[in-house]
């Protein structure tokens, strides 16, 4: 799976800008995103527990199999992008604040199915209930310290959008071929897409920063929720593979 940019959709007018808007209206709005981006989280891990109890073994190996069985997973794969413009566009609206939980509900969910089938393989198949943890622990180290960067530096990332997209459209090309044609794409791609997703994380905090409005938080935490999640399925990855 990659993360394609879809050009700064969330862009809103300077002056009603986070940057712009005084240091308390500022506090409140990062507070309420994070308070988001934590409820989110929260609530993946409480589906996947949810759907790991409740899944018959069957239809996990089934899905499994479409993981790892070609076509199939690419059906799912446009599937899932597909919902992930709507919870997106849901988000973003400027409709209804229920409008807008709903997109995040339905990213969440969208990724509570996505995710199913790697801990499966990780948990039952190889045995090591302890990897996604690990992979947690990195993932949430790796997403506090570059957020901490961006906060303190303040900088204006915006303009590393059009590269972060192509690096998307490629990422997504690389997956598509390896479908089709049937090559692993390897321990070498998920450290790519670490790094890739790493520059993803400064990237739209920067945006969350500079280019959000105050009321838009839920769209916020949403953003960063995909960026966290994408980070913690390559970590998880690097780390089955040292595993095998």
């Amino acid at each position: 799976m990659s993360h394609v940019d879809q050009n700064n959709p969330y862009a809103v007018n300077l002056e009603n800008a986070v940057i712009s808007a005084p240091e308390s209206v500022r506090a409140a709005f990062i507070r309420r995103t994070y308070t988001h981006l934590t409820g989110a989280i929260l609530a993946l891990i409480g589906l996947e527990f949810v759907l790991f109890n409740a899944v018959p073994q069957a239809t996990m190996q089934g899905m499994v199999a479409t993981m790892t069985g070609g076509y199939g997973w690419l059906l799912v794969m446009v599937g899932f992008m597909a919902v992930s413009w709507v919870a997106r566009s849901w988000a973003n609206s400027g409709s209804s604040a229920p409008i807008q939980y709903a997109g995040l509900a339905l990213y969440v969910g969208a990724w509570g199915v996505m995710l199913l089938p790697i801990l499966y393989i990780c948990i039952s198949v190889l045995g090591e209930p302890s990897l996604p943890a690990t992979a947690a622990v990195i993932t949430g180290v790796a997403f506090l310290g570059l957020t901490a960067v961006a906060f303190i530096t303040r900088a204006d990332l915006s303009n590393w959008g059009r590269y972060l997209m192509i690096g998307g459209f490629v990422a997504m090309g690389v997956i598509v071929a390896g479908i089709l044609f049937g090559f692993s794409l390897g321990l070498w791609f998920s450290a790519v897409m670490v790094a890739f997703m790493c520059a993803y994380i400064l990237y739209d905090t920067s945006n969350v920063i500079h280019h959000f409005g105050v009321d838009q938080h839920v769209a916020a935490s949403l953003v960063l929720f995909a960026d966290v999640v994408m980070l913690f399925f390559y970590v998880l990855r690097i780390l089955m593979a040292s595993r095998e």
